[in-house]
């Protein structure tokens, strides 16, 4: 499996150093620096790539875009911070005729995290008394709040069938990598899942097993996909 990496930050950094461990060789890294408005994302450059990494800000991802499809290669995509614009994203990969994986968070617990809120939303709807709410905590330099994986967890809650008001709050403080509490709170308890990340390696981890599965698929799909959380 030969990988472009779009993004060189921590979690690019990451993916290049445990990508060998899968299998993966990476064919190029592109940041700010190498690749100023998109211009090296040339398909006869990347032609032996196989899956492309995304892992830049929002503002960039956004603008590469259309080169990024235009490359023909199937996506791991783990920016956030552009939900306003789901669905220009979403029919330009599948105007493409793309595979992609898209996810706000790829470690493994987050996602199973993700799939019981979703359970204990439907369990806890009819009991009328209790409420709902989430807090995450990340490191001082997260552009976006809520998180990402926030935003999914609320939503997961909601399709479960919670239809009250759930509450969410977000702290950036130092150098948290990330943690998640979903709660539901009664008159006289409360129920909380949380997830704690202690090493950001997860992540890099599950978009490398991304990699390998999104490899021949077409379609969005998300790591619930990848981890069989939906069947």
């Amino acid at each position: 499996m030969k990988l472009l990496l779009v993004g060189h930050g921590r979690m690019g950094r990451l993916v290049e150093t445990l990508a060998p461990s899968y299998g993966a060789d990476v064919a190029g890294m592109l940041n700010s620096q190498n690749n100023p408005d998109g211009t090296a994302l040339d398909p006869d450059r990347w032609a032996s790539v196989d899956v492309v990494i995304e892992f830049s800000h929002a503002d960039c991802f956004l603008a590469n875009l259309p080169r990024l499809v235009a490359l023909k290669k199937n996506l791991v995509i783990g920016t956030t911070g552009w939900k306003d614009r789901h669905p220009e994203v979403r029919r330009a990969i599948d105007d493409a005729g793309l595979g992609a994986v898209v996810a706000a968070n790829f470690s493994v617990g987050a996602n199973i995290l993700e799939a019981l809120a979703e359970q204990a939303g439907a369990l806890f709807e009819p009991h009328a008394s209790y409420g709902a709410f989430l807090h995450e905590a990340h490191h001082a330099a997260k552009r976006d709040a809520p998180s990402g994986t926030a935003i999914a967890i609320k939503t997961a809650i909601e399709q479960g069938g919670f239809r009250r008001p759930i509450d969410v709050s977000s702290t950036r403080a130092g150098f948290i990598p990330g943690t998640h509490t979903a709660g539901f709170d009664g008159p006289s308890e409360t129920v909380t899942l949380t997830h704690t990340v202690r090493d950001r390696a997860t992540f890099a981890h599950g978009a490398l097993a991304a990699a390998q599965w999104v490899q021949g698929k077409r379609g969005w799909f998300t790591m619930r996909d990848v981890l069989a959380l939906n069947r």
